[in-house]
């Protein structure tokens, strides 16, 4: 059954003022551009697809035309669309080059986060989509996230909890998933906390520990700088020259 809508287009727009800032004073994109055809991982939709409540659709057309509805284009997209709830919309921008910062949907301002609910329920901070642990730079970096960024993201998204509680309900059955598949990996969850520092989740339940930012773990081609820096020369392209500062 569709849970029913208590959630309004202006609910979305509060959203958008608490979630402002970016993720870091270093421009992500241009880190994993280079390894995705020269565009950001998270503003391709071969990469994600992002998905808005209908409310936020409503908001999101009366400010701007940078979206439109997204046209699945094989039998993975279409998959997409078809197991969306009805109260939910696949979309889809005009792209990187014409990003209005002011218009971006909330999937996009969190990119790549999302809020991590213990057992109890209790938003304690902030985990990653670990399908794009291999493609997104700042998931292999998570030392770069701004404080500011993580107090907005808090903000908004206890907001957002209060407006629709089936909201918090999605992150925490998102957050109890999170731990199965880690408990099968035998890996911990590496967190921002809401309030400062990191933390783990240890695998099958063995509780959360701080986690030494030395620590941090990275993956794929962004586990050195050596790796990184072999995987652009083998896409053709050209490392930024923060690269190396951001580690």
């Amino acid at each position: 059954m569709p849970k029913t809508p208590r959630i309004e287009p202006e609910h979305f727009r509060q959203v958008y003022e608490r979630l402002k800032s970016p993720v870091s004073r270093y421009d992500c994109g241009r880190h994993c551009a280079p390894l995705n055809g020269g565009e950001p991982v998270c503003c391709s939709t071969q990469n994600a697809v992002p998905v808005v409540e209908k409310a936020e659709w409503q908001l999101l057309r009366s400010r701007t035309n940078m979206w439109r509805r997204f046209k699945p284009y094989d039998a993975a997209t279409r998959r997409i669309v078809d197991d969306l709830p009805r109260d939910c919309v696949a979309v889809t921008c005009r792209g990187a080059r014409h990003c209005e910062r002011d218009n971006r949907s909330l999937a996009c301002r969190a990119f790549p986060f999302a809020p991590y609910l213990t057992r109890d329920g209790e938003f304690i901070g902030l985990a990653y989509y670990w399908i794009f642990e291999d493609r997104c730079w700042v998931i292999s970096n998570l030392q770069v996230v701004d404080r500011t960024f993580v107090e907005e993201f808090v903000s908004a998204y206890e907001f957002l909890f209060d407006a629709d509680p089936d909201e918090r309900k999605t992150f925490h059955d998102h957050s109890a998933t999170m731990r199965r598949v880690f408990s099968r990996w035998n890996r911990a969850i590496p967190l921002v906390g809401r309030d400062g520092g990191y933390f783990k989740v240890l695998p099958r339940g063995r509780g959360i520990v701080p986690l030494d930012p030395a620590k941090l773990p990275k993956h794929g081609p962004y586990k050195s700088e050596r790796a990184y820096r072999r995987a652009v020369k083998e896409a053709g392209g050209t490392p930024p020259e923060d690269a190396a500062d951001a580690r």
